[in-house]
């Protein structure tokens, strides 16, 4: 059996008594197909006559001999559930359209139901069909969409009660809805759609709604209409529960924006929330602090990568604990992370933050019973946030981090215009420095080694000076920190040997004997390619073997 439903008809009257004899007599005498259904069991109790024609049975016995629950929809079931609940309730009596299916064809009747209870107590449904449905498809299948769809359908009065529940609706709420406020779990959504209905009709909302199982997540829509049986003002509302989408929108969302290591806000969000604090706070004064674990590297050699792990993520948790509701801790990438204090008094309450917080993280970590030494160096920059973008506050931040890992290491320096300067000056000449190796604008300085008993020079030693074409020569204490820390102390090294070997080779063609000594930086001397450089120049014509030496540091001995 199915069942289609169609908005009922509601009214009171006395309460069903036990059928007896007399009322089933009474009932086979009439013409209107009259049957009892047994809900527990999903079996007619009782038919007339015209029942039995109408469910296309021989009679009475095979009809109540039919299992009608071998057929019956899930919807159809808690459907039935939910008026056996009504008649324990309250006498009600429904007129709607069912759709039955005797032996398996479909056939649409008006039918009126009432509780009846059955001789051993139980509640059944006492069935009476007064007419048949007119044979309109477009209707029939409509109102059977109504019935198995799993959106909630509510009809509202304005400002009191349900006025109508679809099968979804009553099974989804369990228990009788008092008003449409009592399903919001969020007042202010609820304040914000009974406005837009008033202003526009109409309004969409996804908001948390409250069921008989609990809270879900439900896409609302609600439309301001008329109650179509008095003409009052109602409002329709349909319900799409979305939750599992919205849970997995949260995920993908809380992925996107966090680190998954150690769970902290990423770069991303970090760049979003500056923008926002941008257009929210134009007035007021934040502050960025840059972290750093020195020496991570060297924690990663020593202990291994999961310790590795263990101390950002030991990091992590010390940050949060240390932060207020309104601060932010990121995760840049590496061991780097980045504390943004929002609103902040003074450079007194920013220096005092930023001094705990590094002395927060600055404790060592247990791992496997072995105790790891923890420091950072930090670089703190005050800004405000409708002043400077994302890019220009963490350069900021990290040109004073640059300065703690200069001056020592483990300790705290603030951001000031003069390391702005510097850092610029030091750019420049990064860029001018590339530009004179490829140009070849360096030059060998010989330095020479004299035997002190003869007073010859038996050999020189190569200093290598940048002559500049605005700042005249530049001395190897000023150019060689920023190759080493750039990379381009390999580019420099091959020029310098390619340099010194040719003037080895220039001196030994005119006779004179004398050793050439040429320095190798650590990195040149552990590349793969200092071999071929060296190759290349052994094989130039003539190249005096045995004269070129090579110098390199204790540290480079050692390692």
């Amino acid at each position: 059996m199915n069942v289609t439903a169609a908005v009922p008809s509601e009214r009171k009257s006395a309460f069903p008594q036990k059928a007896d004899d007399q009322s089933f007599a009474i009932a086979r005498r009439l013409k209107v197909p009259v049957w009892v259904f047994d809900i527990d069991h999903s079996r007619i109790a009782f038919a007339n006559e015209s029942a039995c024609k109408l469910w296309n049975a021989d009679d009475e016995d095979a009809l109540r001999a039919r299992n009608l629950g071998v057929d019956m929809s899930i919807t159809v079931a808690k459907r039935l559930r939910q008026y056996q609940t009504d008649f324990r309730v309250s006498d009600a009596m429904f007129t709607e359209l069912w759709t039955l299916y005797p032996n398996g064809l479909p056939k649409s009747v008006m039918v009126v139901y009432r509780g009846f209870v059955l001789p051993d107590g139980r509640m059944g449904m006492q069935c009476e069909a007064v007419s048949e449905a007119e044979d309109q498809p477009h209707n029939l299948r409509s109102a059977e969409a109504l019935l198995h769809t799993d959106v909630l359908i509510t009809l509202f009065s304005k400002d009191g009660p349900p006025l109508y529940l679809n099968p979804a609706a009553r099974n989804a709420f369990g228990v009788q809805v008092k008003s449409m406020a009592a399903l919001f779990a969020d007042i202010k959504d609820l304040d914000t759609l009974m406005e837009q209905l008033d202003f526009l009709g109409e309004h969409r909302i996804v908001t948390r709604v409250r069921l008989a199982s609990g809270e879900r997540w439900f896409d609302l829509s609600a439309k301001v209409c008329s109650d179509a049986a008095t003409g009052k003002p109602a409002i329709l509302l349909t319900a799409i529960d979305v939750s599992e989408l919205k849970e997995a929108r949260d995920a993908a969302r809380h992925l996107a924006d966090r680190d998954q290591l150690t769970d902290l806000h990423n770069r991303a969000y970090l760049q979003n929330h500056l923008t926002k604090l941008a257009a929210q706070n134009a007035n007021s004064r934040c502050a960025i602090i840059f972290f750093d674990v020195d020496r991570f590297k060297a924690i990663n050699d020593r202990y291994g990568h999961e310790a590795g792990d263990t101390v950002l993520l030991q990091i992590a948790i010390r940050l949060r604990a240390n932060l207020r509701p309104d601060d932010l801790a990121v995760r840049l990438g590496g061991d780097e992370f980045v504390v943004l204090l929002d609103d902040v008094s003074d450079m007194a309450d920013v220096e005092q933050r930023a001094m705990r917080l590094h002395k927060a993280v600055s404790v060592p970590v247990l791992q496997d019973n072995v105790v790891i030494n923890v420091a950072t160096s930090v670089g703190v920059a005050v800004f405000s946030p409708a002043a400077v973008d994302f890019t220009e506050v963490l350069r900021e931040a990290d040109i004073a981090l640059y300065g703690s890992k200069q001056t020592g290491r483990n300790k705290v320096t603030f951001y000031t215009d003069e390391m702005g300067v510097a850092v610029k000056v030091r750019e420049d000449l990064e860029f001018e420095l590339r530009r004179g190796i490829e140009q070849r604008e360096f030059e060998l300085y010989y330095q020479p080694r004299l035997d002190i008993r003869t007073g010859r020079i038996v050999a020189v030693e190569g200093l290598a000076r940048w002559h500049h074409p605005t700042r005249g020569v530049i001395m190897p204490d000023v150019f060689i920190p920023i190759c080493e820390e750039t990379g381009l102390i390999e580019d420099l090294g091959r020029l310098v040997l390619d340099i010194g070997c040719k003037q080895a080779l220039e001196w030994s063609n005119a006779g004179i004997d004398i050793n050439v000594s040429l320095n190798v930086s650590p990195k040149q001397f552990s590349s793969h390619t200092l071999l071929d450089t060296l190759s290349a120049c052994a094989a130039l014509p003539g190249f005096p073997k045995g004269k070129v030496e090579l110098e390199i540091t204790e540290s480079v001995l050692i390692g």
